[in-house]
This record gives C-alpha cells, structure tokens and sequence, in this order.
C-alpha cells in the first residue's frame, strides 16, 4: 500500500510543479518509487529558487489535505487523445501497440496516462516531504527527491 501512496504522490506532486514552475515544466522525463521514497524528474530549464521548491511541496500538501477523488478513465487510446491530447502523455512514449489506456485524473490538478496503482482519493497519501532537488543543467532535467510521511 505505501508504493500506491508514493507513486499517487508522483501525480499530485507533479500538478504542483505546473502550478509553480509553470507549463515548461509539464514534461516527466522519469519516475521512480521505492517504499515510501520518490523521484520525479521533469524537463525543465532552470534549477528553481528555494521559495519555489517551498510552495511546490505547499501545494502539494494542500491538495492531499482537500481529499480529492482520484478519478481513473480506462479507454481506447483513441478516445484518450480525443478527450485529453497530448497533456496525458510524458516524454516516454506510450508504444503504439498499446490501444487501451487508463488515464489519471485529479481535477484542475494533473492528467497522465498512467498504468499503475492509486489512491482513491489525495488524502490517502499523507504528507510530501521534499528532500533534495538537483537540477541537471547539460539536460535540462530537475530531479525532486521525496518522502511520504
């Protein structure tokens, strides 16, 4: 259960870094998950301020506090791309021969093709803590460490 609670920590953190870092920062390049420890990576062009990684994890928290629904949309890629474009998708491509996708949603808050586990709801997954974030320049990635509390 932690892992479904990390990984759904992923979606809400990333909305969060939209919110802060504004649409350059829409792009995953990766994730990563183990316990109750994550890694998002987004492309981005800048390592962000100490006041901006604050009001990411701020926002993020406030999210987890407001209980939303986590909604999951189970349908043909057809009609994925027809309802959500291109927003679902992140740097790595879905492969084509993959026709069926479910598709997360947290309203106003993040979109993404996702084939994993979530939380019914953002207040099952307790409080974000970042721990790092290290920008890597030569690729544009940022790198946002976290914990689940």
């Amino acid at each position: 259960m932690i892992e479904i609670r990390t990984h759904t920590a992923l979606h809400v953190l990333k909305g969060a870094v939209v919110k802060v870092l504004g649409e350059g920062a829409k792009w995953t390049a990766s994730v990563y998950v183990n316990g109750n420890h994550g890694r998002l990576t987004v492309k981005f062009n800048r390592k962000p301020t100490h006041e901006e990684i604050r009001e990411i994890e701020r926002l993020a928290n406030e999210k987890i506090k407001e209980n939303v629904p986590i909604q999951i949309y189970e349908l043909s890629r057809e009609e994925a791309e027809k309802i959500f474009g291109d927003e679902m998708y992140d740097l790595f491509p879905v492969p084509e021969h993959v026709r069926t996708l479910k598709v997360v949603v947290i309203e106003d808050w993040n979109v993404n093709a996702c084939n994993k586990e979530h939380t019914k709801t953002t207040g099952e997954i307790g409080e974000i803590k970042i721990r790092k974030v290290r920008f890597r320049k030569s690729k544009e990635l940022l790198e946002i460490s976290f914990d689940v509390l």
